[in-house]
């Protein structure tokens, strides 16, 4: 791939493609996720057209998220594009999984499954009930039992094992009888198969055609049965499960009108949320899976419970709305005017932030200043004559500073400095400088 001020031209074995300037409406950094926290983020580059469409080019691309000669090949071309087509936008868009374009139809399609496998286990619950009540009630049968009730009272045949058959783990294990009776074999898990030796006499006891138990001399074996009070947990759980990406959709979904660089707030408080709401509705689904809304005692608690998980989702819904990305836009020009310390940092040593002190930017409706805390003392102005303002851009490896922030790049009367700030209050930052700037040259028009 090469560029130049006619555009952008590719070539292949089969065809070449020239692509101008003009039909390019911004660049993007694509951002793939890491598998795990420490794996390297392959980074590529895809040109917006003015028409919608994305297109994804072959080079330039980096294998990790520290990649200087990938860096500098993104500023190159983004100068070209300045150059010859002016652009509104001040830096590069980076996309990840985490931005409002990326990820949530898939979430979305999941949602539906585990509420599906959720209503199918819910649905099981008073057939495993009764199966489990059954088998409780169920008694020996008697010689005054019908045969057509043989099924529902319990029946012990005497046999004997021939041999027997543990595999590993993964693979089913198996008790086999002599002569074939009462039956060929039975699959057992691999312990049941190591306790049990050829040659031993049982007894199994029957019930509805199934073997419940093997009694043997030194081990007994008996049948896992479902309860009603599990499978109620497993239909809760899989409730439980579907909320969380059905969060992460719905935060996309308000999310779309933001910028596509712009990552949406992480899901985690809803994630909370639903944890401290199992830690009260699974007990209750496994001590009342029947009784939900008969029993006095499962109304009341399922009440309370449904309380506090209403507040714990109203808490999860104002955290993610307080920390989305420019939810501080809607502040009316009163608060603007009201003094805020911002988290900021100017990377650079100058007379306004020596030795690098100062951690916050003090906007007030007067001059802004730099200070060491969240508070006036030792407050130092900065020149807002001497700034000009030369670009905007994400937050870098090489940059000492948090990379979910941005970073703006400002020419201090021929010196090159650094302002890093979260987005949102970055912008605010920025603008305040403009207004400031402007005071100062409308009240110094000779400067």
């Amino acid at each position: 791939m090469s560029a130049d001020a006619r555009g952008l031209h590719s070539r292949t074995l089969l065809r070449r493609r020239s692509l101008p300037w003009g039909d390019i409406a911004e660049l993007r950094v694509h951002r793939k996720s890491a598998r795990t926290p420490l794996a390297h983020k392959p980074r590529r580059v895809s040109l917006v057209l003015h028409d919608g469409r994305e297109r994804l080019l072959p080079p330039p691309r980096s294998r990790s998220s520290d990649d200087p000669d990938f860096d500098t090949e993104v500023e190159a071309l983004r100068a070209l594009h300045r150059r010859y087509e002016a652009t509104e936008s001040s830096k590069v868009p980076a996309v990840s999984y985490r931005t409002p374009r990326r990820g949530w139809p898939g979430l979305l399609v999941l949602c539906p499954v585990l509420l599906a496998c959720a209503a199918m286990a819910a649905g099981s619950v008073s057939e495993t009930a009764s199966y489990e009540q059954a088998w409780k009630s169920a008694t020996a049968c008697t010689a005054g039992t019908p045969a057509t009730e043989h099924d529902e009272c319990l029946t012990t045949v005497p046999a004997v094992i021939s041999r027997t058959e543990d595999n590993l783990p993964k693979r089913p294990s198996w008790l086999y009888f002599t002569d074939g009776r009462p039956l060929e074999r039975l699959e057992v898990p691999r312990d049941a198969a190591l306790e049990f030796e050829g040659g031993g006499s049982v007894e199994l006891t029957l019930w509805r055609g199934q073997v419940m138990k093997v009694a043997g001399k030194n081990h007994v074996w008996r049948r896992d049965i479902p309860t009603a009070g599990g499978t109620a947990v497993f239909a809760a759980a899989f409730a439980l499960a579907a909320c969380y990406p059905a969060a992460h959709s719905l935060l996309s979904l308000l999310g779309r009108r933001l910028r596509d660089d712009r990552e949406l707030p992480p899901a985690l408080p809803f994630g909370g949320a639903l944890v401290a709401t199992a830690l009260w509705l699974l007990p209750l689904c496994y001590l009342h899976p029947t009784t939900l809304f008969s029993s006095s005692v499962a109304i009341t608690w399922l009440a309370v419970g449904s309380l506090v998980t209403l507040g714990l989702f109203a808490g999860a819904w104002h955290t993610t709305s307080a920390s989305a990305p420019g939810a501080a836009t809607g502040k009316s020009a009163a608060q603007e005017n009201e003094e805020e310390f911002l988290p900021a940092r100017f990377l650079e040593d100058t007379d306004y932030n020596p030795r690098g002190f100062g951690t916050h930017v003090v906007l007030d409706g007067g001059p802004p200043a730099v200070a060491p805390g969240p508070g006036r003392f030792a407050t130092r102005p900065i020149p807002v004559e001497r700034l000009t303002l030369k670009n905007v851009r994400r937050a870098r490896s090489s940059d000492p500073v948090d990379g979910r922030w941005d970073v703006a790049e400002l020419d201090d009367a021929g010196t090159p400095v650094r302002l890093a700030a979260e987005p949102a209050d970055l912008a605010r930052i920025l603008r305040g400088l403009d207004l400031a700037k402007a005071s100062v040259n409308t009240a110094n028009p000779g400067q």
